[in-house]
């Protein structure tokens, strides 16, 4: 019986000798990850070792539902069925443009021995940087559809490592807040840790848990229970016990495990796109850039005479600055805190007869998008996703008719499988009217960017918003992002603050905000922090004519290839950049000056054009301040990076032909 129920294929995929162990294993392409499956009495229990040493041990998965109760006990093992991919695809908004797909993969077919005999299938793959495994639900004639009430997935950690992760007081939340490090054992019980979350061992390996392709389910977190990571996931709007309703056949998102001896092979990895569904619908119209967002600066016009106000004069101020600079989209927003179409709400919250398809009096949408395609600019919009929701279909014809060619969708604050559905609504049918999509106030990415090229960035962090309001986001937050929130995916961070200020001279200010750490330093974060719309925040006067604002300007938003030379947990980061054959390399730093030596080995052979914008000596006391230089360089150069305090370093690199 065991020939017919388990295949041994390349040494990649072993079984015991005993059928009734029910043991199998499953290796990475490369031999450095093994995945081990044993079928208990209790449960379906895994294990992951990487390099030869536990990461996870001992894990028991399980399921909850209303109907027919808990899942995972007296189960047998229907079949095990191998199978290795390994090909390549094309990303239109990434870190790459070309994906190698290369993974090994396992389908466990589990049946319960008594009662309804539900089956479930756990899907696996082990990556050569990572593991991935769901809970398929086939079609079967005893069980129609289920209403799940718990996922048990668990994660037991080996040993205590060190975790930095964002804690959440409860499932509705916006996922902005500072992160926290600590060791596993110091987590509070059955608080909910948000993903991804990053744990490290000393001298490596780095784990991270996050999901991928969430899609009709709820949003997952991990929390401390008996003292291991399980899986906690958002429920349904007004209840507490349902977390998903789903006819079969059903599946569960990806759960996801990145692994690294290198925490960079983390940022590298392009698991979580590869784990999503290629595009159905034809993308080719789709155009990638940089925004303005002067709601940010507080709808600056410093040098005009005309008054500023939800009006086509105030919009052909930004449109012309965008035409000037090559900025590919202006954003429609409002003004003061009220938004540019017609709401009876309070603010920018919606009223009951709040409407997304009128425009305030004196805002003529239709002259707008005309002037702004005369201008060769994209014209978004800002709504809320209330109202917009509510009139989806008639909304996006009516933005299609004006010529807008994106939108800001903003205060979701959930993750439930109902929002998880309308987002991924509102991307289909977007993409239909030729619109892509800017999601705030949202959950972590989890690869849809793949099968909705649309969606080109999203929010989900405290960012530089909070300046115009809060406590400044220090450098020691920023540099926290690349290891947890950028490992799902493009994060959207309000970016281009010109003001910085030294730290003791910072205060919270709506107009005009101000920013702590050096010019360099946000200059970097445009490279280290991946968002294929990235927004260019300040107004007009605040970058014309100052130093910096040519590499913004000349910087792409997707990628053909991500390199990640440099990096420290919490400490600093540096990533280089590919598009075409030019380099763009940016270092950011935390709060520790140092001097990092970088090996341009990631290079091909032959000259290379470095441009430097650097921390100045002064930075101390004139944060704003850059030093300028370029080089010649070649793939044996190594680079001194004297980063300041809060500070950051940029080089572009380009080919000499």
């Amino acid at each position: 019986m065991l020939r017919s129920v388990l295949l041994l294929v390349a040494g990649w995929l072993l079984a015991t000798s005993a059928f009734a162990q029910k043991l199998l294993t499953l290796r990475s392409p490369d031999g450095q990850l093994t995945y081990r499956f044993r079928l208990t009495p209790q449960a379906p229990v895994y294990a992951v070792d990487f390099q030869g040493k536990p990461v996870v041990v001992a894990s028991p998965l399980g399921l909850v539902f209303q109907q027919g109760g808990a899942w995972g006990a007296g189960l047998q093992l229907v079949s095990a069925q191998a199978s290795a991919t390994d090909n390549f695809y094309t990303l239109q908004v990434g870190k790459a443009s070309r994906v190698r797909n290369h993974y090994r993969q396992l389908v466990i077919a589990l049946r319960e021995k008594a009662g309804l005999g539900r089956q479930v299938n756990l899907v696996v793959r082990a990556f050569d940087d990572g593991l991935a495994f769901r809970y398929e639900f086939p079609a079967q004639k005893n069980w129609p559809a289920y209403v799940l009430t718990d996922e048990n997935s668990t994660f037991r950690l080996a040993g205590d490592p060190t975790l930095l992760t964002l804690f959440r007081p409860n499932y509705t939340t916006s996922h902005e807040g500072f992160y926290s490090r600590l060791p596993l054992s110091q987590v509070r019980a059955d608080t909910l840790l948000d993903m991804p979350t990053l744990a490290q061992y000393p001298g490596g390996p780095y784990l991270a848990i996050t999901e991928a392709a969430l899609r009709d389910y709820a949003g997952m977190y991990l929390a401390r229970h008996a003292g291991v990571l399980t899986s906690r996931l958002s429920p349904l709007p007004g209840q507490t016990a349902v977390k998903v309703r789903a006819a079969l056949p059903h599946r569960s998102p990806w759960r996801v495990l990145l692994l690294g001896q290198r925490v960079g092979t983390l940022l590298e990895s392009n698991i979580i796109t590869s784990l999503n569904e290629p595009p159905s619908q034809d993308f080719s119209w789709l155009k990638p850039g940089k925004s303005d967002f002067h709601w940010w600066n507080g709808d600056i016009l410093p040098d005009t005479i005309f008054p500023p106000g939800r009006s086509f004069e105030f919009n052909q101020y930004y449109i012309d600055f965008c035409a000037r600079h090559g900025i590919e989209y202006h954003s429609v927003i409002g003004y003061g805190n009220a938004a540019w179409y017609q709401n009876d709400g309070e603010g920018y919250a919606p009223g009951p007869h709040t409407d997304v398809t009128k425009p305030v009096p004196g805002l003529d949408m239709q002259r707008l998008g005309d002037y702004a395609k005369s201008q060769g600019v994209g014209l978004r919009v800002w709504v809320h996703w209330q109202p917009f929701y509510a009139q989806l279909d008639k909304a996006l014809a009516q933005f299609e008719a004006w010529g807008v060619q994106g939108m800001m969708v903003d205060f979701m604050d959930r993750d439930d499988q109902q929002m998880v559905n309308m987002q991924e609504e509102m991307l289909r049918k977007a993409a239909q009217h030729h619109i892509h999509i800017q999601f705030h106030g949202a959950f972590k990415p989890t690869g849809l960017s793949r099968t909705y090229p649309n969606e080109l960035t999203r929010e989900g962090t405290l960012n530089y918003e909070n300046n115009k309001w809060g406590p400044a986001m220090p450098p020691d937050h920023d540099i926290n992002m690349p290891f947890t929130r950028l490992l799902a995916g493009p994060t959207d961070y309000h970016l281009g603050g010109f003001r910085a200020v030294p730290p003791t001279q910072f205060r919270p200010q709506y107009t005009r905000p101000l920013m702590v750490g050096t010019r360099a330093h946000m200059l970097a974060m445009y490279v280290v922090l991946e968002s294929y719309l990235t927004m260019v925040c300040d107004y007009p006067t605040a970058y014309e004519g100052q130093p910096g604002f040519d590499f913004i300007r000349a910087l792409p938003t997707v990628w053909d290839e991500t390199r990640v030379p440099l990096a420290e947990v919490a400490q600093y980061v540096c990533i280089a950049r590919r598009k075409g054959t030019d380099w763009f390399v940016g270092a950011l730093n935390n709060s520790q000056p140092r001097t990092l030596s970088l090996k341009l080995d990631f290079l091909p052979p032959g000259e290379y054009q470095a441009s430097f914008w650097a921390d100045a000596p002064d930075v101390a006391t004139q944060p704003n301040h850059l030093l300028q230089k370029t080089l010649t360089v070649t793939r044996q150069t190594a680079l001194p990076l004297d980063l300041a305090s809060g500070g950051g370093q940029v080089v572009a690199l380009k080919k000499i032909r």
